[in-house]
C-alpha cells in the first residue's frame, strides 16, 4: 500500500484534532502545528467534512473539530475519505478482478491483502495512536524481525 501525502496528511490533521476533541481548531493551528500546507490542508478537510468525520464551525470563533469521539474514528476511515477504497488492483476492487491460466487464484492473495490492511487501519482508533495504545495484534506486527526494514 502506498500511503500518498494527502493521506498521510489527512491522518496527522485528524490526529490534531484527536488530541483536541471536542476543542474546534483552526486550519491555520492544525497546518502549523504538522508543517503541512494550509490551502492542501483546507482541501482535506472538506472532503472530511463530506465523509462525516469532521464538522466545521464558521465565524471568528470557527474551525473545525471531529465529528464522533476520536475511540469512534478509524485510521481507515480518515484513509478512505481521502483516497477512496484501500486496496486496489488496475482500479478495480479486488474481489472484481479475474484471471485465466496460471494467475486464476490471484484473486484470492488480493483479497487476502485488503483484509490484513483493514485488520490494521479498520482496528486502531485515533484514540489509540494518540494515545500510544495500538492494539496487541498491531504492535506484534511492529515487533516482527524485519518489520522495520526496507524491502
Amino acid at each position: 500500500m502506498q500511503i500518498s501525502a494527502r493521506g498521510d496528511y489527512a491522518v496527522r490533521a485528524a490526529l490534531s484534532l484527536a488530541a483536541a476533541h471536542p476543542t474546534l481548531l483552526s486550519t491555520q493551528t492544525i497546518a502549523m502545528e504538522q508543517d503541512m500546507p494550509r490551502k492542501f490542508l483546507e482541501a482535506i478537510l472538506a472532503d472530511l467534512r463530506r465523509a462525516g468525520i469532521v464538522r466545521a464551525q464558521r465565524g471568528a470563533e470557527g474551525g473545525y473539530a471531529l465529528a464522533q469521539s476520536p475511540r469512534e474514528v478509524t485510521i481507515g476511515a480518515v484513509l478512505r475519505a481521502v483516497e477512496g477504497p484501500l486496496a486496489g488492483v488496475r482500479g478495480l476492487r479486488p474481489e472484481e478482478t479475474h484471471y485465466d491460466g496460471v494467475a486464476q487464484h490471484l484473486p484470492g492473495l488480493w483479497v487476502a491483502v485488503r483484509a490484513s490492511l483493514r485488520r490494521v487501519v479498520d482496528e486502531v482508533s485515533l484514540a489509540d495512536v494518540v494515545n500510544g495504545r495500538l492494539p496487541a495484534h498491531v504492535r506484534r506486527l511492529t515487533a516482527l524481525p524485519d518489520a522495520w526494514e526496507a524491502r
